[in-house]
This record gives C-alpha cells, sequence and structure tokens, in this order.
C-alpha cells in the first residue's frame, strides 16, 4: 500500500508510518503554546524526523473538546510560516491540520502534502474541491458536530456500525467530488464526539475499520479516554500511549499520529521485529 503524497510516496506495505504532530497552538491540550514561534516549531519537527516521523502534521487550531476555534485568516497566520520553512528545509511530508479549505488551499499553496480534516469534509463543502484540485491525500475523521459541541452527540445505537456508516458518508462525498480512492485514509475519530468508553472500544475493534479497505490513520496520543481508564494527567501517558499504537499496529492500522514520535517508532520498530521472527519460524 503506497501514498502518493503530491510526488512523495509513502510506502506503508511494509511498515506503519508515524505522523508526528506538530501544534503551533496556544491551547492544545498537551503541547498548546510550547511551539510559538517559527523557530522552536522548526527545531520540533527536526527533532521528529530524526527520531522516525514520516509525516509533521501541522495544526493552527485547536480541536479539543470544548474549544472555540478560529478564523482562518489567524489559522493561516499562525500555520503558514512553519508549512513553509519545513516544506523548503526539511525532507519530510507536511500535512495541514485544518477543517477550512481556505487555510488548506494556502497551505498546499506554500508546499504541504496533505490535509488532515477531523470533520471529514463536513465542516467546510469547499474542502473536497480543493483536495480533488490538488491530488492531495487526505485524513477523513470520524466527527460529530464541532469541537465546541461534539461531547453533546456522543448517543450511538450501533458505536461501530454508527461510525463506520458516517465515515462512509465522508469518503463517498469525497469520491463524488473527484478526491481519488487511492488518496484517501479513514480515522474513527478517538475522544472526537466519543466517550472514554466509546473510545476504548473503537480502538478495541479497530480491525473491523482496518477491513473498510482504505489506510486507517489512528490518533490515540496522550488523550483524555487513557486518563479516565488510568487516573493520569497528560504528560503520564506515554507509555499508555504506545500500548495502543502497538494494538492498533498488530491489528493492521497503517498511519498513528503521536506527539511522541521516538518512544513509539523504538516500540513499532521492536513489534515488527518480533513479528518478522514469528512468521519466519511459521
Amino acid at each position: 500500500m503506497r501514498l502518493d503524497m503530491r510526488g512523495r510516496v509513502l510506502d506503508l506495505t511494509s511498515r506503519p508510518g508515524i505522523m508526528g504532530i506538530l501544534n503551533v497552538t496556544p491551547d492544545s491540550f498537551y503541547d498548546g503554546g510550547r511551539y510559538a514561534s517559527v523557530d522552536d516549531a522548526l527545531a520540533r519537527a527536526r527533532v521528529m524526523v530524526e527520531e522516525g516521523a514520516d509525516i509533521i502534521d501541522v495544526g493552527g487550531e485547536s480541536a479539543r473538546p470544548g474549544s472555540e476555534g478560529v478564523t482562518a485568516s489567524e489559522e493561516i497566520e499562525r500555520v503558514a510560516p512553519v508549512v513553509e520553512r519545513i516544506s523548503k528545509e526539511i525532507d519530510v511530508a507536511v500535512s495541514i491540520d485544518t477543517m477550512k479549505a481556505q487555510v488548506a488551499r494556502t497551505m498546499l499553496d506554500l508546499g504541504a502534502h496533505m490535509i488532515n480534516d477531523v470533520s471529514g469534509f463536513s465542516y467546510d463543502r469547499e474542502m473536497a474541491e480543493v483536495a480533488a484540485k490538488s491530488g492531495a491525500p487526505v485524513v477523513l475523521m470520524h466527527m460529530r458536530g464541532t469541537p465546541r459541541d461534539m461531547q453533546q452527540q456522543t448517543d450511538y445505537v450501533d458505536l461501530v456500525g454508527d461510525v463506520k456508516r458516517e465515515l462512509m458518508e465522508r469518503v463517498a462525498a469525497a469520491e463524488a467530488a473527484g478526491v481519488a480512492r487511492a488518496n484517501i485514509v479513514i480515522d474513527p475519530g478517538i475522544g472526537f464526539a466519543k466517550t472514554a468508553e466509546q473510545s476504548a472500544e473503537l480502538v478495541a475493534r479497530i480491525d473491523e475499520f482496518v477491513e473498510m479497505k482504505y489506510p486507517v490513520l489512528l490518533g490515540t496520543s496522550r488523550k483524555s479516554f487513557i486518563g479516565k481508564f488510568l487516573g493520569l494527567e497528560a504528560e503520564d501517558r506515554l507509555e499508555a500511549t504506545i500500548a495502543t499504537c502497538i494494538w492498533a499496529v498488530l491489528k493492521g492500522v497503517k498511519i498513528v499520529r503521536v506527539h511522541d514520535v521516538g518512544p513509539v517508532a523504538r516500540a513499532v520498530n521492536m513489534v515488527r521485529a518480533v513479528a518478522a521472527k514469528s512468521a519466519a519460524k511459521e
């Protein structure tokens, strides 16, 4: 399985891709404010690439539960210098984490390779057209509502079935707008319009999303459902994050999105090495 990222090919056949999170926001739940300057953001991107990141996902708007959001112009002001410098100075694919077509279009023009839309193109109807025209791969995530009100929309008749159906509605809309099937990655949206119990169930049953025949991205990094189960604050959730990533990779997930690239990459590589020995024995 290969993902053509506007001329950069990410081969997901033999190993999962690692997407490093780079939030240039003052209010993200874990790293808000840490990389507010362009130089700090660039330095962080370099570290993540050295540690094994295949993609750097740059975000300029927090999507934590209850967040209010920012205007497109403010978002562009935050992310544009970071995206432009990473794309010019670092040999890595750049993803833009945004729900807004104007932001995505501008960042693609500045060198971004991928769009990561937590709304699955439901927030801004022009996003699908931007993606189709650019030829950029997209991550379509499942979410109901917006970050501001999504946690009031956690009622499901059949959690996995409903999330899969609603995801496929977004996929169908993207393909109808001209986004190539080969350019679509799906994400069940852990923590987005999901309770802690629901998030854990989606991780447990992630193989049911893998069966949908689109590459699956999973983002569990330091999220609140881990804190709810283990009684831990965000800064203490690394080991649990690694555990969920290993589980996901063993179930066929193709991309994991994380804050802590080095520890996750080492864990994933060790599991792959052991799995290879097991396969050879058989």
